[in-house]
């Protein structure tokens, strides 16, 4: 049996986000399938709610508990449990984080391709659940395109076992479309199979700086032409957020030209094949024609992880700015320009006491704005703007970090009425009782 632990520990009360709402009656953290299988049935026969958990990194409040839930927490569900060495394929416990995971795909000669900043702490289950992108989504996709199978529980209590190690299976309905993204509201993913990638070479690194953001998609699309797949990140940062990041951390900025817009890129061949030469004629190009002010090209592994720390200075930024307010938008290329003056021009105007930093990944239409110190109100105020400028441009109020409690309000703004009636009815149909996480993307 899983285990309830009788004092509940402040950390199962809420995520990243910092949202707070009840505490549990339970908090359980089962070893098996069996287990969570035998929990869900329970509180299904007696009416309680689940609010399901793993590393608790997520930022829209998905796995914080109301007054009263049930919390299932995977993290003892951590067990890799085979490499197919031969194959590229790796069946793994929900609750193994995603460091755990690409280390066990470098071990047997692999790379697993999802990469993000919180590696050490997020759970794959919950990368599969909200559909996690990262660093390397221009050149490998999103969770979706690197899970092949999975195990979930159901509402009802019941397993469905699809843990498939094929790419292509084309008889009906693929069940892990059910559970990967739709955030633990169709079913609890405990185990998966996952597709590993041949790893890739020593990758060549740049810092680039321009003074208008319609540059850096143009040199974007110049780096995909000249680059093709071995492009494999191309991470915008406004010249605010750099400035924060190399204060915070003591870090040096790698070019120092107070522009408004940076990027770090990174290209990497296969095993041998050294990109350095490539990136650096592309990169040359465009400084000549005017597209960019200057640019720095990492000359060893320690200066270019020295890009990614500058990069990757997050926490330090939001323990900075806290309270804040984080959003995860997505938008085309040609919107993407227009849509951050608007937005930055009226966030200064109405919370000018706060810091509005932009940053993102570019190559996946994805941007991340952080704004803070703000309260409550404040935060009302920042998803009101942003979300209204977002509206009609075929964007979306999350590209990664799932809608969970605080982006459900906004769902109209990336989906239609259609769309968000199908989600309904096929909650309806698998959770009639809303036992599985209720209150997160829609009611």
């Amino acid at each position: 049996m899983s285990e309830s632990d009788i004092q509940i520990e402040e950390r199962f009360l809420s995520d990243w986000s910092g949202l707070k709402i009840g505490r549990p009656c339970e908090v359980h953290r089962p070893r098996t399938t069996e287990e969570v299988s035998e929990l869900v049935r329970r509180c299904r026969d007696e009416g309680l709610s689940i609010t399901v958990q793993g590393g608790m990194t997520g930022v829209a409040g998905g796995a914080v508990p109301s007054e009263g839930d049930v919390v299932i927490n995977l993290e003892r569900m951590n067990a890799i449990e085979d490499v197919d060495a031969l194959e590229g394929v790796m069946q793994v416990q929900a609750g193994a984080t995603l460091q755990q995971v690409q280390e066990a795909a470098t071990a047997a000669g692999w790379m697993f391709a999802v990469d993000l900043g919180a590696r050490g702490s997020c759970h794959i289950g919950g990368n599969a659940a909200t559909n996690a992108g990262g660093i390397r989504v221009i050149r490998y996709g999103t969770m979706r395109d690197s899970v092949l199978g999975v195990e979930a529980v159901l509402p009802d209590g019941s397993v469905v076992s699809s843990l498939t190690r094929l790419v292509k299976n084309s008889t009906g309905f693929d069940p892990r479309f059910l559970f990967v993204g739709t955030e633990g509201t169709l079913g609890i993913i405990t185990r998966l199979t996952l597709r590993l990638h041949p790893p890739m070479g020593q990758a060549a690194a740049a810092w680039v700086v321009a003074s208008e953001f319609e540059a850096l998609p143009r040199l974007l699309r110049s780096l995909k032409r000249t680059l093709g797949s071995a492009l494999c990140a191309f991470e915008f940062m406004s010249g605010r957020y750099v400035r924060t990041a190399c204060r915070l951390t003591g870090a040096k900025a790698p070019v120092q030209v107070e522009g408004a817009w940076h990027v770090l890129i990174e290209a990497a061949g296969t095993a041998g094949q050294p990109m350095e030469e490539a990136l650096h004629e592309a990169l040359t190009h465009a400084i000549e024609t005017g597209e960019l002010d200057d640019c720095a090209v990492a000359a060893s592994e320690a200066h270019r992880e020295a890009f990614w720390r500058i990069r990757e200075a997050i926490p330090e930024v939001l323990t900075h700015l806290k309270p804040a307010a984080t959003l995860d938008i997505g938008l085309p290329w040609a919107r993407t320009g227009e849509y951050l003056k608007a937005v930055d021009a009226e966030l200064h105007a109405r919370l000018p006491e706060a810091e509005h930093l932009f940053l993102g990944h570019l190559g996946d239409n994805n941007l991340h704005l952080i704004s803070g110190p703000v309260d409550e109100a404040g935060v009302h105020v920042v998803d009101e703007i942003a979300y209204r400028a977002l509206r009609g441009c075929g964007g979306t109020v999350s590209a990664e970090h799932g809608v969970g409690r605080l982006k459900k309000a906004y769902l109209s703004v990336s989906r239609s009425p259609g769309e968000i009636e199908l989600m309904r009815r096929l909650k309806q149909a698998l959770d009639p009782t809303s036992v599985l996480n209720p209150g997160r993307i829609i009611d």
